[in-house]
C-alpha cells in the first residue's frame, strides 16, 4: 500500500531541478501532483471527524461547541477547494478556530497561509517546521528550495505530549522526527457506534529521496526515524490517517463507508499496526542500501 506513494514522491524528488516555480512563493504542481490534489467530495468519518481533504493529499475537520480544528490544508492552489468542502458539509471556514499540521512541505502546508487568512485562526506547530513554514519551504535539508509555498508564522509553539483543547475536543500531539525535524502525530478521541476509540493522524514516514547514511545536513536523521518507529508502534490507533490518503487506503474505504455495510471501514487497527510496519521495513532497506552503496 505504501509503495505507489513512496515511488510517486521519490520520483517527483528527483524531478527537483525541472520544478521551477513561475511564482516565488508557490511551486506549480506537475502532473503527479495533479492528481494528488483532484476534488473529492468531503464526508464524515466518524462523530464529529470529517474529511475535507483532496484525492490523496488529507486535510480533516474536527467539529465541536465551540468552533473547528483544521489539521493540513494541502498545496496553496487547494484553499479554495477545501473553503468549498466546509461549506458543503454546512461549515463555514470563518468557523475555524485553530489550524493544525502534521508538517511542514508544501503539498501538506501550502494552504494554510490562505486558510489563517480567510478564518482568523490560531496556528500551532511544533518549533522546528514552525522555523520551516516561517520561511515558506526554503532550505528544506532534503529538497532545498525547489518545494516552496507562501510562508506564515505559528501563533503557539507545540510541545511533545502537549494536549490542544477546544470545546469537547481533545487532540494530543507526538513529535515523531524524521520526515521533518517537527513531524507532528496526532491522536484525536473519536466516537464510532457509540464507542470512544482513537484515530491517530501518523505524521509522514516514509524517506523519499533522502540522504540517510551521513548525512550532515541532519545528521541523527536515521536515530529519530527509529525513535519514530518505536512512539508509534506505543500509541493507542484504531482508526489510522495519514498526510496521503493512500496510505491507509482513503478510498476504498470511503466507497465501502458509502455502501452502508456493517461497521465502520476507518476502524482498522490491523491496519495501523501494518502502515507502520511496512514503513519501518521501507526505511530500513533504504538505510541498508546506502551502506552498501559505494
Amino acid at each position: 500500500m505504501l509503495k505507489p506513494i513512496l515511488a510517486a514522491f521519490a520520483a517527483f524528488a528527483a524531478l527537483c531541478g525541472a520544478s521551477v516555480a513561475q511564482d516565488a512563493d508557490v511551486t506549480p504542481l506537475d502532473a503527479t501532483s495533479q492528481t494528488w490534489a483532484a476534488r473529492v467530495a468531503p464526508f464524515r468519518i466518524a462523530d464529529n471527524l470529517y474529511y475535507v481533504g483532496a484525492a490523496d493529499i488529507t486535510s480533516y475537520m474536527i467539529a465541536t461547541r465551540e468552533g473547528l480544528i483544521l489539521i493540513d490544508g494541502g498545496f496553496a492552489q487547494m484553499a479554495p477547494q477545501i473553503v468549498a468542502s466546509l461549506h458543503t458539509l454546512g461549515f463555514d471556514i470563518r468557523d475555524v478556530r485553530i489550524i493544525l499540521t502534521t508538517h511542514a512541505h508544501y503539498d501538506h502546508v501550502g494552504a494554510i497561509a490562505e486558510l489563517k487568512r480567510l478564518s482568523g485562526a490560531q496556528l500551532y506547530m511544533s518549533a522546528p517546521d514552525a522555523e520551516h513554514m516561517a520561511r515558506g519551504g526554503h532550505g528544506d535539508f532534503a529538497f532545498g528550495d525547489h518545494f516552496l509555498y507562501p510562508p506564515v508564522r505559528a501563533d503557539h509553539i507545540l510541545h511533545d505530549g502537549e494536549v490542544v483543547r477546544l470545546g469537547d475536543a481533545r487532540l494530543t500531539a507526538h513529535i515523531t522526527p524524521g520526515h521533518t525535524r517537527g513531524c507532528t502525530t496526532w491522536s484525536i478521541p473519536v466516537r464510532v457506534g457509540g464507542r470512544m476509540l482513537q484515530a491517530l493522524d501518523i505524521c509522514s514516514v516514509s524517506a523519499p529521496g533522502y540522504r540517510l547514511v551521513d548525512n550532515a545536513a541532519y545528521p541523527n536523521i536515521i536515530s529519530d526515524y527509529r525513535a519514530t518507529f518505536g512512539r508509534l508502534r506505543a500509541l493507542p490507533c484504531d482508526m489510522p490517517l495519514a498526510s496521503h490518503g493512500g496510505v491507509f487506503d482513503l478510498t476504498a474505504k470511503r466507497q465501502r463507508l458509502e455502501t452502508h455495510g456493517p461497521g465502520n471501514p476507518f476502524v482498522d487497527p490491523a491496519g495501523c499496526r501494518r502502515i507502520i510496519e511496512q514503513a519501518r521495513e521501507a526505511f530500513e532497506a533504504q538505510v541498508t542500501r546506502q551502506r552498501q552503496a559505494p
